[in-house]
């Protein structure tokens, strides 16, 4: 009897070592990674910043990285967040194919991830892709511009990074309602990879070529800023210039009257829509919501850009 106890005892002691051990390894940490592009544009340090203070009233930690559109550095950052053991993943994506790895390895390591602002080009493996309607969006800034430009005249677009789904998604808005006018004349479209101080350079060097346009359409507000300092800089600050995001630097240039309208994709309500779908998936283990989510955009102009406020509309 005092041997087949020993062994009862060392069997069970052994069985509540392996659960035990087995539920700390099932128990995920109070961590949520926010991963974006560069925050030196105001956009994406709007969705870190709303990000990270919603996940903390929620209770989580959190931990911010920024990969700078590179996808190499995003590879990493995903890696960091798997070796942490974190609740969730909340990400600004480096390139549309590029994530679908990443995103991949951290839901085989049961990590579920939530995409804003960019998609990538696979479904079932992101728990939600939240992102701005581009396309409604870009049709109201291609609208706008058509107004502006009296339906005539000649125009230059700058075009965001050429990897960016968003990028090709704005322009074929934009060219959905300006192409209908024939009195609108294109007369140059160049790439400035959502970057103000090149937008600056491409925009002096089209002038030199072009030094009669009436107006410039952008794929974003940085470069936005960018053309309409370069415009301002050559004495043709009465060029129409309408950009997209609705940051608080553009908002700020159409009230001193310089660029004439921008688009309103809500970056922080699509911050906290993904951080509250998170907890809501971690607590229950569904969002409840399809994988795929858009959100309507705002035209912004001398009419309600007082009203702008960190990308959303008060």
């Amino acid at each position: 009897m005092g041997k087949k106890l020993v062994v009862f005892v060392l069997v069970a002691l052994l069985s509540f070592t392996l659960f035990a051990q087995g539920q700390k390894e099932a128990v995920k940490s109070n961590l949520i990674v926010i991963i974006t592009p560069s925050h030196d544009n105001p956009f994406f340090k709007t969705e870190a910043l709303v990000a990270e203070e919603t996940a903390k009233s929620l209770g989580y930690e959190t931990l911010v990285l920024s990969h700078d559109d590179d996808a190499n550095k995003q590879d990493q950052h995903f890696d960091t967040a798997i070796a942490s053991n974190a609740a969730a993943i909340i990400c600004d994506n480096a390139g549309a194919d590029a994530t679908i790895g990443a995103v991949r390895k951290a839901k085989e390591a049961g990590i579920p991830t939530f995409l804003i602002d960019r998609e990538i080009n696979e479904t079932g493996i992101a728990v939600s892709q939240i992102v701005s309607n581009n396309y409604q969006g870009a049709l109201l800034g291609g609208e706008k511009f058509v107004e502006l430009m009296g339906e005539s005249g000649k125009y230059v677009e700058l075009v965001g990074k050429e990897s960016d789904t968003n990028a090709g998604i704005r322009s074929k808005g934009y060219h959905e309602i300006i192409d209908q006018y024939p009195g609108l004349r294109m007369v140059a479209r160049q790439s400035a990879n959502w970057s103000q101080t090149e937008a600056f350079e491409k925009m002096e060097s089209i002038l030199q070529a072009n030094p009669d346009i009436k107006g410039v359409i952008s794929g974003n507000d940085t470069m936005a800023m960018g053309a309409m300092a370069a415009l301002n800089a050559a004495g043709m600050g009465e060029v129409i210039v309408v950009g997209f995001d609705g940051s608080n630097d553009v908002r700020d240039s159409i009230l001193a009257g310089d660029i004439k309208a921008t688009v309103l994709q809500t970056a922080a309500t699509n911050a906290i829509m993904a951080v509250e779908q998170a907890d809501k998936y971690i607590k229950t283990g569904s969002t409840g919501l399809p994988e795929k989510q858009l959100t309507d955009c705002i035209l912004i102009d001398e009419s309600n850009a007082a009203r702008l406020d960190n990308f959303m509309l008060k």
